[in-house]
């Protein structure tokens, strides 16, 4: 395997070849496991409309006991299912069954041998509910194991009364996850008995990020987790958190919500209930936020959404158009000087792109492989110059999401295991998207009719001729089914050969078969579009609850976590509700953390509705909550109803916005607005688009018969509804 002995020469420093294979792994599928089995799309009622059944678990979970395995609402269990238990501290997991299905589990006398024989395996991944103290030290950030022999444990001031900063951390699994809940040690408490006599009475769930396919428990260390929250620790706050809200994990709203209410029993259980519950969380923590505040109205009572996007699937639409974009640039047209520069890409892609950038890590990673991918193919890449988010930040995704033949835990499962199983985003969520004929899952993505690069067209950044090449040769991807294995993102087992070497999953691109015939595009399956609307995976944009949705001003770098995603939020909920009072949308430099001061505006917003409950959350909101920027020194430069104006929504742009500007996507510089929330356009004829004048200033009639043979079925018209989307979901089906 030359290639992967080269890839490891040309990588930076502090990277690796591909990840060595890990213990301990599925070796088994339980009896009438079956990848194919059929799926109906979900055509029930929105999730905010049902009613839930009501809980069959006798709560607490006694320390030594286990906490229950099958969900309550949210479907059967998944398999292959990947433990963690171990990774996590709590040891191997429960034996389940002696018929070689899951992991296997050996005695403890028997770990000290290289290979020992298993005792039972555990399908499942339980364990028992285990406590513990942790402590901070004095003059330390990080927490310890707590024991009677410690002497320097600090303090903290509860009530005007100081006492040890001593936290009871409890673990074990829920709905097979594993789940942490952490308090102050209260005064001659045991950790079988806890006490809630140093507990301010308010919760806060803190919901993590990461894109996960299923089939995994996930890890989670509860040092992490005490020392993401140790400001609010400190003044009586009580985290929980869980594996199963983790969305490295999955992407299952309907599992987490299932999840965090039991999660929440637990803890009520135990220490009663809380005044209000707070959710915190980045990326896909911040999705869960919005999804979950939507489907199940109560379950978080405020919202911090660090990093957000609006939801996950709804990020696909465009995030699937990168791959195909820089494709076209490195590959198909690499002979136009103009994609040598990465910020001629951005006006196609919208997303940030800078010819200055260097990178560190994954970025120059990426940097390195694409460019053997090209000299393998004998291309000159000596001119190119920076770099792109679609690049740097979402390079994956694609595979991720679609491709069933791909799984980065593929280390954790037995080759015959992972060979039986289909995977992806899609796959995993197939209960909700439905099958196809062929036992895939079905697809919403759809880029028929969209116009890539037109407001370049219209801004004269690209002429006529490049706009048409474009749109004739960018092509789309293969049908799931006719997928092959990754030729980047997993080494071991490809060929060795550089030529079948693709960054960009070229091979499961379908460009056409001619140069001559226009490529075709990918019709997204419409059952698929309203059971995503339908089973709350998209974020329609009706919110109860205040969100100060936060994040670090990342474009400079070409992090994925882009500004434009919290004015989608905005978008949809002025959409749906006419109103986005109810969320404040905070920027600041990288220097600052401004969470703490989050948290403390949130509790000024939570009082005001307490005092007022007949008031709106935007009449209530505190000036403590206003939008703003903030700079480096944790000052606020600007705040107010107007700093964040812009093009987004047709305004001259406010000063927030001159100082933190953002960025669009691909299908916001191909027309859509910034709602992005369309799987599948409307269409209209070319000779209607030019009859409205939609390519203007530029005059398109003399291509008329070049643009409808790249687009037979005609272009998007954005100004009306998304196709797909059902009629009585709630919430406004308004165009952009």
């Amino acid at each position: 395997m030359w290639l992967s002995l080269l890839l490891t020469a040309t990588l930076p420093a502090g990277s690796s070849a591909p990840p060595k294979a890990q213990s301990p792994i599925v070796v088994g599928l339980p009896a009438g496991f079956d990848a194919k089995a059929p799926a109906a799309p979900y055509d029930g009622p929105h999730p905010s409309r049902l009613q839930r059944p009501a809980e069959t678990f006798r709560f607490p979970i006694r320390l030594g006991e286990v906490g229950p395995g099958e969900a309550l609402f949210a479907g059967p269990r998944q398999y292959p299912f990947v433990c963690d238990t171990e990774a996590s501290g709590l040891g191997q997991p429960l034996v389940d069954n002696h018929a070689r299905v899951g992991t296997p589990v050996v005695s403890k006398a028997a770990t000290v041998f290289a290979n020992p024989a298993p005792i039972g395996y555990s399908q499942d991944c339980l364990v028992r509910t285990r406590a513990w103290y942790y402590y901070k030290p004095r003059d330390k950030e990080k927490f310890e194991r707590w024991s009677e022999v410690v002497r320097d444990v600090d303090s903290v001031s509860i009530n005007g009364a100081q006492v040890p900063f001593i936290v009871r951390v409890e673990m074990g699994t829920i709905n097979r996850f594993i789940y942490v809940i952490a308090a102050l040690k209260g005064p001659h408490e045991t950790l079988a008995a806890p006490s809630a006599a140093h507990w301010n009475g308010r919760l806060i769930y803190q919901f993590s990020g990461g894109v996960g396919i299923g089939h995994r428990q996930g890890r989670v260390k509860p040092s992490r987790v005490l020392e993401g929250r140790r400001e609010q620790l400190a003044q009586g706050y009580a985290v929980v958190a869980s594996t199963g809200t983790t969305t490295s994990t999955h992407y299952n709203i309907w599992l987490a919500e299932d999840t965090a209410l039991r999660v929440k029993r637990q803890f009520v259980a135990l220490y009663g209930e809380p005044d209000y519950t707070i959710g915190v969380g980045g990326s896909g923590g911040a999705i869960q936020q919005y999804l979950l505040a939507q489907n199940r109205p109560g379950l978080i009572d405020a919202a911090i959404a660090q990093y957000s996007y609006p939801d996950m699937v709804t990020q696909t639409i465009w995030a699937l158009d990168c791959e195909l974009l820089e494709y076209y640039f490195d590959r198909t047209d690499r002979r136009n000087p103009l994609w040598h520069q990465a910020e001629h890409r951005q006006w196609v892609e919208g997303l940030n792109a800078s010819n200055d950038y260097q990178g560190e890590g994954r970025a120059r990673r990426i940097a390195t492989t694409t460019r053997l991918a090209l000299l393998a193919g004998e291309r000159r890449l000596a001119d190119a110059e920076g770099q792109t988010e679609c690049v740097v930040g979402w390079r994956g995704l694609t595979p991720l999401v679609l491709n069933p033949r791909f799984a980065f835990i593929e280390d954790r499962l037995a080759r015959r295991v992972f060979r039986r199983v289909q995977w992806s985003y899609f796959e995993d969520l197939k209960d909700f998207y439905g099958t196809d004929a062929q036992g895939y899952a079905r697809i919403p993505w759809d880029n028929v009719g969209v116009q890539y690069g037109l407001r370049a067209l219209q801004r004269g950044q690209i002429d006529v001729e490049q706009f048409l090449r474009l749109n004739a040769r960018v092509g789309t991807w293969k049908p799931v089914a006719e997928m092959k294995r990754e030729r980047f993102w997993i080494l071991r087992g490809a060929s060795s050969d550089l030529q079948d070497f693709s960054p960009w999953s070229a091979h499961n691109m379908n460009r056409g078969k001619t140069r001559d015939a226009p490529a075709p595009r990918f019709e997204g399956d419409r059952l698929a579009m309203a059971a995503a609307y339908r089973s709350g995976q998209v974020f329609l944009g009706r919110l109860d609850i205040p969100v100060i949705d936060v994040r670090h001003y990342l474009e400079p770098v070409l992090d994925m976590h882009h500004a434009s995603a919290s004015f989608s939020v905005r978008a949809r909920l002025l959409a749906a509700q006419g109103d986005a009072g109810n969320q404040a949308i905070w920027v600041s430099d990288r220097k600052h953390d401004p969470t703490p001061e989050a948290f403390a505006a949130i509790e000024r917003w939570l009082a005001a509705k307490r005092a007022r409950p007949e008031q709106s959350w935007s009449a209530l909101r505190p000036a403590a909550a206003s939008d703003r920027c903030i700079d480096a020194q944790g000052k606020t430069m600007f705040s107010g109803d107007r700093v964040w104006d812009g093009e987004w929504n047709q305004r001259p742009p406010g000063p927030c916005m001159r100082a933190y500007p953002i960025y669009g996507n691909t299908r916001i510089v191909a027309g859509d607005t910034i709602r992005g929330d369309h799987f599948k356009c409307t269409l209209q004829t070319v000779g209607e688009a030019l009859d409205a004048g939609l390519y203007e200033p530029i005059d398109m009639r003399p291509y008329r018969a070049r643009l409808e043979r790249i687009f037979p079925q005609g272009v998007c018209d954005y100004r009306q509804a998304a196709q797909g989307r059902p009629a009585d979901l709630p919430g406004a089906d308004s165009p952009g």
